[in-house]
């Protein structure tokens, strides 16, 4: 059996794990196909989506040239797991050895950006594009398989790991490796990886330094440290490695448009739109380049110019499925029937698992618009699928970080500590479930002359992360929130005057600024603790309509609840919990403020809210409408109108399919 053909542990949680698994492999091994096939059908008969049976079932049939029965097998096991790397390259082998020569090679691709440890992968289609004459993808892919073949086998099975969504295996296994070479750039490079998908940005971006010093030339690493300094937000920074990193290779393509989105990312919207325009010239058409040109005049309220870039990247052969959501994503766009059939055209073409996302959000939004709530909901519930089958989210987990938040800070942490923080009035934190109005709250606060708007700053929870992982002065890591009782008076004040330096590079001249990120209402403990004088709002919206807006949603990262009707009224249930725990451990800290109530009496609700933040009234702040400040989130065109109720019932329309939303917000206290 050669190496394209070795059957291999497809990276599925399953039952198969243990002995049916070996069992089936070992028949494999000897050649025994028919058996072990049987074997693993009397199995899928009890478990018919147990991925690594699936997997193995595939193998078994290609290899019999039972290819009907291959396909079947990996159409359901792809279905469920739609990044399973190697369910992905059996699909590759199965095209090959049906003589399907170009699908194989794409599908080794797909395979190989799910997993990019699949020696096989890179092999095979490297084989295949030298046998079609393609000899630039080929030397392409030559190079990639040189890189990854020179790997220590410890490394490789971490970039394995990594790819299966085992991140804390992944993560022990690359400390044992620095341990005993500890200037290993790629090592260091696949640890700060580890750290950025965990939340640990800090040890991401000192790794990334320390690799870039050892290996100044490295280019990936260039890469990954100034993604890593763009998602800590600092934009100063990144754009200083983006300007280092072209100035090697000022013609290079790539690099220069990294640098348009670090300009992109600092505000700097001319300079990047240029940037953009530059590229363009050179390389018309690309879709990458158009949709991030899009983003830029989405941003700045050019609507019009943005939804031209939209459009003219959605034309592309490849990639454009960013564009269509980012066209739907602008709320106010309505498609075409000629652009629905060319979305579903794409999409029945089977194109990547994130341009297959990308279309069924913008489908959804695309026959909602039409009021055809059946297919609406159809295709939203597929990009749905899609996305929560690429994820690992437990709702389990998340219960236990409330549980842990309502155990660990109590009253008697915060009288042991009180007001022994850093004393800043700066900060208005807008907290809550996503779509349930922050962004109007901060454009309607922004638009008062005492209050900057800034964005969803992820300092809290990048801080919070730190101290999962900080051990005491006995040396243990209790944890967090458990790290707090340990911390001294001097220590919480740092961490606040830390947060008000780091974000100041956000804000302009006002005296108060806002952060809007959403999540950080499980760390309202920890805010009063390090800032004792910062304002609180809770942004709250009815629940089926908060719920539902979030799974019509597809978000640039995070939110992971939120692709699962029963994980999103699980998550809205705890998020309440959690908040009636603020608010009898910390009482008077929070204005909660309900959408609704907002719509109903609109001055009434911002008087009030005003007071709590103890600012004066100003009318500039019931015309927020009129301030064009750049807003980047989905909601930015929509507050870029007067107030409307539109969006308030319109979970209604899909009520007949919202049962298990409905059945978990009912079953769950309140």
């Amino acid at each position: 059996m050669s190496e394209a053909e070795r059957p291999a542990s497809s990276g599925a949680s399953s039952s198969t794990a243990g002995s049916l698994g070996t069992e089936a492999q070992e028949l494999m091994r000897k050649g025994q196909m028919a058996d072990a096939l049987n074997l693993l059908k009397q199995h899928l008969d009890t478990a018919p989506s147990d991925g690594e049976a699936l997997y193995l079932a595939a193998v078994c049939a290609r290899m019999s040239k039972l290819y009907p029965a291959a396909q079947t097998y990996l159409d359901t096991l792809i279905a469920n797991e739609p990044g399973n790397g190697r369910g992905l390259q059996e699909q590759a082998h199965l095209h090959r050895d049906t003589q399907n020569t170009d699908a194989a090679i794409d599908a080794y691709e797909e395979a190989l950006r799910a997993n990019p440890a699949l020696l096989a992968s890179y092999r095979q289609r490297l084989t295949l594009l030298r046998a079609a004459g393609r000899e630039q993808e080929a030397n392409v892919t030559a190079t990639q398989l040189h890189r990854v073949e020179a790997l220590p086998k410890a490394l490789l099975a971490v970039t394995d790991l990594i790819a299966q969504g085992r991140i804390l295996k992944a993560e022990q296994i690359c400390r044992q490796f620095l341990m005993q070479a500890p200037s290993h750039t790629e090592g260091m490079r696949l640890l700060a990886d580890i750290g950025s998908r965990l939340g640990a940005l800090e040890e991401a971006n000192f790794l990334l330094e320390s690799a870039c010093e050892l290996e100044p030339a490295n280019v990936a690493l260039r890469i990954d440290l100034i993604r890593v300094l763009s998602k800590r937000q600092r934009f100063e920074e990144s754009l200083e490695q983006a300007d280092q990193l072209l100035a090697t290779a000022p013609q290079n393509l790539q690099f220069q448009s990294l640098k348009a989105i670090e300009l992109l990312q600092l505000g700097r919207y001319d300079e990047a739109v240029a940037g953009f325009d530059s590229i363009l010239e050179k390389l018309p058409g690309d879709a990458i380049t158009l949709t991030s040109k899009g983003h830029a005049l989405k941003t700045l309220g050019s609507g019009s110019d943005a939804i031209a870039a939209y459009e003219a990247a959605s034309k592309a052969t490849q990639g454009g499925g960013e564009a269509w959501y980012a066209l739907a994503n602008l709320k106010t766009f309505h498609f075409d029937d000629s652009q629905i059939k060319k979305m579903q055209a794409q999409l029945a073409g089977n194109p990547p698992l994130l341009d297959r996302i990308y279309l069924a959000f913008a489908l959804g939004k695309a026959f909602e618009d039409r009021r055809d709530f059946k297919e609406s909901f159809e295709s939203y519930a597929v990009g749905n699928s899609l996305k929560r089958a690429s994820l690992n989210y437990q709702r389990e987990g998340f219960e236990r970080e409330v549980d842990a938040q309502c155990t660990g800070f109590t009253q008697a942490l915060m009288h042991a500590k009180d007001r022994v923080g850093f004393d800043a009035a700066d900060p208005i934190f807008i907290v809550g479930m996503p779509r349930a109005g922050s962004t109007l709250l901060e454009q309607i606060l922004a638009s008062h002359s005492q209050v900057d708007g800034t964005r969803e700053l992820p300092n809290i929870l990048s801080l919070a992360q730190r101290l999962r992982r900080q051990r005491n002065d006995a040396g243990d890591t209790p944890g967090y929130p458990g790290i707090l009782q340990d911390l001294s008076g001097d220590s919480l004040r740092q961490l606040g005057e830390s947060f008000i330096e780091e974000t100041r590079v956000h804000r302009g001249n006002a005296p108060f600024f806002i952060d809007k990120m959403p999540n950080n209402f499980r760390h309202i403990g920890l805010i009063k603790l390090i800032l004792p004088r910062a304002k609180i709002i809770d942004a709250r919206r009815e629940p089926m309509a908060c719920c539902f807006s979030n799974f019509k949603q597809l978000f640039a990262e995070g939110q992971e609840f939120s692709y699962n009707l029963a994980d999103l009224g699980h998550y809205y249930r705890q998020y309440e919990r959690l908040m009636k725990h603020w608010d009898s451990e910390l009482p008077g800290s929070v204005h909660r403020l309900q959408h609704e109530a907002l719509l109903d009496d609109f001055e009434g609700e911002l008087r009030r809210l005003l007071g709590f933040l103890e600012l004066p009234f100003e009318e500039r702040c019931l015309r927020f409408y009129e301030n064009d400040r750049p807003v980047r989130t989905p909601s930015s065109e929509q507050v870029r109108q007067p107030l409307f109720r539109d969006s308030v019932e319109q979970w209604q329309n899909y009520a007949t399919w919202l049962a298990p939303l409905r059945h978990t917000l009912d079953a769950a206290p309140q």
